[in-house]
């Protein structure tokens, strides 16, 4: 077997660009509403809406995202000061809410293949490479406020799914041609700054 093994999904993590490029940690700070109410976890996909602030994107087969979600920052209003959080936590009320969001549309993230339609660690094979596949949205964890976003292990050509398979992982592979981790990026024109359409 593998090492190390992936027991469960965590959400869209940056690994580099197209091309090979480095990614070196690059994000755009976004203001969340005050009061928005929706958890949005740390690998979370986010979009951009008509008043300039981002929600969490909630898309499977098909979405918008602006990027993905890595933290927060905020003052708290029981504490008094500045918190930098893991996640954003649902009804948060403060005026000064800033989302961190990875949201080059050349990303590359690194992600876990699940059967589709649930939160269970399935493989795809070599093939699924180039072809495209929907998220699956899953609770995310508010002990660690990680995400537990994946991607379907039924992979198709349909134009309309958000997500596009870049690579395979081998290092977590489970077999010959079984690998549980995959790369991806956005499929051309989901990403809102592809999109000809504002918002």
């Amino acid at each position: 077997m593998a090492y190390p093994t992936v027991s469960a999904p965590y959400g869209l993590k940056p690994v580099n660009l197209v091309g090979g490029r480095v990614f070196a940690g690059a994000t755009r700070q976004f203001p969340i509403a005050s009061g928005y109410a929706a958890n949005i976890f740390n690998g979370d996909v986010v979009k951009l809406i008509n008043d300039g602030t981002i929600e969490k994107d909630t898309g499977t087969a098909t979405a918008t995202p602006v990027g993905v979600f890595v933290g927060c920052s905020y003052t708290s209003p029981a504490l008094g000061y500045q918190l930098f959080s893991q996640y954003y936590p649902t009804g948060t009320v403060a005026s000064d809410i800033v989302a961190y969001v990875v949201d080059d549309p050349d990303a590359l993230f690194k992600v876990a293949v699940t059967a589709a339609g649930t939160a269970n660690i399935a493989t795809v094979a070599r093939t699924a490479v180039g072809n495209n596949s929907v998220l699956i949205q899953t609770a995310g964890v508010t002990a660690t406020g990680d995400s537990k976003i994946s991607i379907s292990s039924t992979t198709a050509t349909t134009a309309t799914q958000p997500i596009r398979i870049i690579d395979v992982v081998p290092e977590t592979a489970t077999g010959a041609d079984a690998f549980v981790e995959v790369i991806v990026k956005w499929n051309w024109g989901m990403h809102q700054y592809q999109n000809a359409t504002g918002v």
